[in-house]
């Protein structure tokens, strides 16, 4: 219970006056965007509901605290800081398709990206199970945002961490693992099938640890990863209110597509999941045609190393397991260029910093959102923000090099092909 009778009395009519005027403001008043109703009252909605199990000593979730209200819970070190992010509208782009673009801000996590949803998954569960134990090793072979969750989460349950990473992934990173206590280790980009690549360089570590208290974290292939985004689906559907007609997102491992997309399913069946895929990725293919390839690997075509693509994170040449779990309606190409000018759009429209696949899974949003028509609400997700990605995809000198140096201008999608 939250203080006597009549604090409560106050804290209900508080909530209830404040519904009350934003109410009509949306209702009344009126504004141009028809579902906004809906979805604020449902907000309104969980609210109340939150601030009635708050004063009438119901259940909230929250630690043992004497019968304090959920509302005050303190929350648990970095693992309650994981999760929950806000679903925001992205006006410019919901005003120029004619549907309503929601994306899930994950670049809010503590650690500044989506993967700190699997880095704490995988670490729970090998705790939880025994697999790894106080001053142990956690290992991953990664490009990046997987290493500096993995690092800040394993460094939470008093642990050590070592990033394996390409050597031409954005140099901030690896300063970013290293500034976090991890080792870090840059490798030439080859093939998966070779020793060096870097994911197998990271399970040699985790296997070579001598007293055997090490893990490597798999994100490719543990079913962790798949679990820790059945949740990010659940807060979406929440978030809506269930009222969404389609999710796309780019793949990498896979996890997000993967659990995202079975929570919407299993509640919502009706609901379709596209992939949107970058340059010299085999997803797209997989997805539409049932096959893995893609032209810029062809026979006779490939080069010593695997095609490169500017977008980070997103985009790849075999099937993981978490992907095969992915329950996908359909798939959109998107290009470097699209992502390069999503990216700059997003900030000149609405101040979002954001990172390349974030702006990849954008593109395919408006994709997404042409190809259903107007009047419907797709879910996307920010996975990171920009700052990850100043000497590349932010770099006004590499994109010039690169001949992707950003030329549209306005509110105007017409860079979307």
């Amino acid at each position: 219970m939250v203080g006597d009778g009549a604090t409560q009395r106050v804290l209900l009519l508080a909530a209830g006056g404040g519904a009350a005027v934003l109410a009509y403001r949306l209702l009344i008043a009126g504004q141009s965007r028809p579902s906004a109703p809906s979805l604020a009252l449902q907000h309104l909605t969980d609210l109340l509901a939150l601030l009635y199990r708050a004063v009438s000593g119901g259940s909230g979730g929250g630690a043992s605290d004497g019968g304090a209200s959920s509302l005050l819970r303190v929350g648990e070190g970095l693992v309650d800081l994981i999760g929950n992010t806000p679903l925001i509208r992205i006006r410019s782009l919901s005003e120029e398709t004619g549907c309503e673009i929601l994306a899930k801000a994950e670049f809010l996590n503590p650690g500044g990206s989506v993967k700190d949803r699997v880095a704490l998954q995988v670490i729970q569960e090998a705790v939880a199970e025994g697999r790894l134990r106080p001053g142990g090793l956690v290992t991953e072979g990664t490009v990046g945002s997987t290493g500096v969750s993995l690092a800040m989460c394993a460094a939470a349950f008093g642990c050590r961490a070592f990033i394996a990473m390409p050597d031409d992934a954005a140099i901030e990173k690896a300063q970013m693992l290293e500034a976090l206590g991890a080792e870090v280790q840059r490798l030439r980009p080859v093939s998966i099938t070779h020793p060096d690549h870097f994911v197998n360089v990271a399970r040699r570590r985790a296997a070579a640890a001598e007293d055997g208290n090490s893990l490597f974290a798999d994100q490719f292939e543990t079913p962790a990863n798949f679990r820790a985004h059945l949740k990010t689906g659940e807060e979406i559907l929440r978030q809506t209110g269930g009222r969404l007609h389609a999710f796309v997102s780019g793949a990498g491992t896979g996890g997000t597509i993967a659990g995202v997309s079975a929570a919407l399913k299993q509640r919502r069946p009706e609901v379709q999941v596209f992939l949107v895929d970058p340059p010299g990725s085999s997803l797209y293919n997989k997805v539409t045609r049932g096959v893995m390839y893609t032209r810029e690997e062809a026979e006779g075509k490939r080069l010593r190393h695997p095609f490169d693509t500017i977008t980070e994170g997103i985009g790849i040449n075999r099937l993981t397991a978490n992907f095969s779990r992915a329950k996908v309606d359909g798939a959109f190409k998107g290009s470097d260029r699209e992502a390069v000018e999503m990216a700059q759009y997003l900030l000149r429209n609405e101040g979002l910093f954001v990172g390349s696949s974030a702006a990849m899974n954008c593109v395919g949003a408006v994709k997404v959102a042409r190809a259903l028509g107007s009047g419907h609400t797709i879910v996307t997700v920010l996975c990171d923000g920009g700052h990850r990605h100043l000497s590349k995809f932010h770099s006004p000198a590499y994109l010039a090099e690169s001949g992707l140096t950003p030329e549209a201008a306005g509110r105007g999608l017409g860079f979307v092909e």
